[in-house]
């Protein structure tokens, strides 16, 4: 209950700062253009806050916090006296209509810049992309590994982390090949090199390579071993009540062996966990300096996918990360602009492949994600922390000003294509053949998010 508490709190907060963003866009530059505005909401429903401004807006929060909206003075909407006709929203010209219109999806834009501007400038601590491996018989294979080499680019993008090189990756999905620049950690010369020139550059074939994203990694499924520290098996956690407590086991044991095999590694020791659920496993430790064996009986516990698997409710000590490894993106006041300017881009870029890959069968529909989604982020985000949540506001801006911008009637798009339409023919498109456009537009935007809903349903 709490956690759903709080992926509801980060949820409203997150929808209330995108849409205040989106509508202020819309409200500024009418304001600017002389269109009168009558109401700037956020939400719908009933007003829980209102206030009159000195310019005679109403300012209003209502209940429903999914969405809001700009209300402007307009002819076609209701009578305007004589005396205020020249502030109405019909009477201006088609261009100051345009940027009314665009105002909204582009305020999202640089909200995602300001965000992301703020985030590093506190600083985003990451590990390098570092590749210790790859699989045989996969894309990544034609990847030539004598040591742990550090991802410089995907396709000639620059990445610096491996959130950034799961993006690139992704934006990937459906086309025949896709190229990936390493280099040796060792011979890489600064903590973020730029000398793509030292890195080696290899073709990966991905024509047959698909990947379920709510189950898989675009990352492993191309056949890439992400470089960890090596995880000494010493209990750092033991759930109480849990299976291991149950057999004994406790904090600072260190697991030597399992059924009187010695312990490979840390890995093997889940994999066997994870093979055994309601079998007894003779557990060796050492604790205190003694030799202890103890009968361990892991629980059973279903995954994501659906399968049986045990469960013993530990965790190891973390391993420290190589200094060479780890990365603080933190800049100054002003290098801070180009990189989020520069984020913001590449966040644009992904995002429109994703949504033309959606409508050319490339992305499943089923990856369409609805409001739980979007609030189960926010949730997981802002437990993280400030510039994690910063992180998301940006991405979700992003997706929401292209969202807007598809030429969908009912959207801020759809109404723009009407415009230019306007100011081709130097006539507006007719009230009829508006009405349509809105009604099917209206459908096929009930149906999206029906099945966003149905998608989001399913992943619970």
């Amino acid at each position: 209950m709490l956690d759903f508490l709080w992926s509801l709190g980060a949820f409203i907060v997150a929808l209330g700062i995108l849409i205040t963003a989106h509508e202020f866009g819309h409200y500024y530059v009418a304001r600017r253009c002389g269109v009168k505005v009558l109401r700037f909401s956020i939400g719908f429903g009933k007003a829980i806050w209102r206030r009159v401004g000195k310019d005679g807006t109403e300012y209003v929060v209502a209940l429903i916090p999914l969405g809001g909206y700009v209300k402007m003075l307009d002819e076609r909407v209701e009578e305007v006296p004589p005396e205020l006709q020249h502030q109405s929203f019909n009477r201006k010209s088609v261009w100051a209509r345009i940027a009314i219109v665009a105002a909204g999806p582009m305020a999202n834009f640089v909200f995602a810049i300001i965000a992301l501007y703020i985030m590093y400038l506190l600083g985003v601590p990451a590990v390098k992309p570092v590749v210790a491996t790859t699989h045989a018989n996969s894309p990544a294979a034609v990847i030539e590994l004598q040591q742990p080499q550090q991802i410089l680019a995907v396709s000639g993008q620059r990445v610096r982390n491996w959130e950034e090189v799961n993006l690139a990756l992704v934006s990937h999905i459906g086309e025949e090949q896709v190229s990936l620049t390493l280099a040796p950690v060792s011979e890489l010369s600064s903590p973020e090199d730029a000398g793509l020139r030292q890195g080696k550059t290899y073709q990966l074939d991905i024509r047959n390579w698909h990947f379920d994203p709510e189950k898989e990694s675009p990352i492993a499924t191309l056949g890439l071993e992400i470089y960890r520290p090596t995880v000494e098996p010493i209990l750092a956690n033991v759930v109480a009540g849990g299976a291991a407590a149950l057999g004994g086991l406790q904090v600072n044991d260190t697991i030597l062996a399992v059924n009187d095999v010695p312990l490979q590694n840390w890995q093997a020791f889940v994999a066997q966990i994870k093979a055994s659920a309601t079998k007894t496993l003779h557990i060796t430790v050492l604790r205190d300096g003694q030799r202890l064996t103890l009968p361990v009986t892991p629980s059973a516990h279903e995954n994501a996918a659906g399968d049986r698997e045990g469960y013993l409710g530990i965790s190891p000590k973390l391993p420290e990360w190589p200094a060479n490894m780890k990365l603080d993106l933190q800049y100054g006041p002003l290098a801070a602009i180009p990189m989020a300017m520069d984020k913001t881009w590449q966040l644009t870029l992904v995002s429109t492949k994703m949504l033309g890959k959606l409508f050319t069968g490339d992305v499943a529909i089923k990856n369409l994600s609805g409001p739980i989604s979007i609030a189960q982020g926010a949730g997981n985000t802002a437990a993280f922390g400030l510039v994690y949540f910063l992180g998301f506001l940006a991405l979700i801006s992003v997706n929401l000003g292209i969202i807007n911008l598809v030429p969908l009637p009912v959207l801020d798009g759809g109404h723009l294509m009407y415009y230019v339409i306007e100011a081709v023919t130097r006539r507006p498109v007719s009230e009829r053949i508006q009405e349509i456009g809105f009604r099917f537009g209206a459908a096929l935007l009930l149906l999206l998010m029906s099945i966003a809903l149905f998608n989001d349903f399913a992943r619970l």
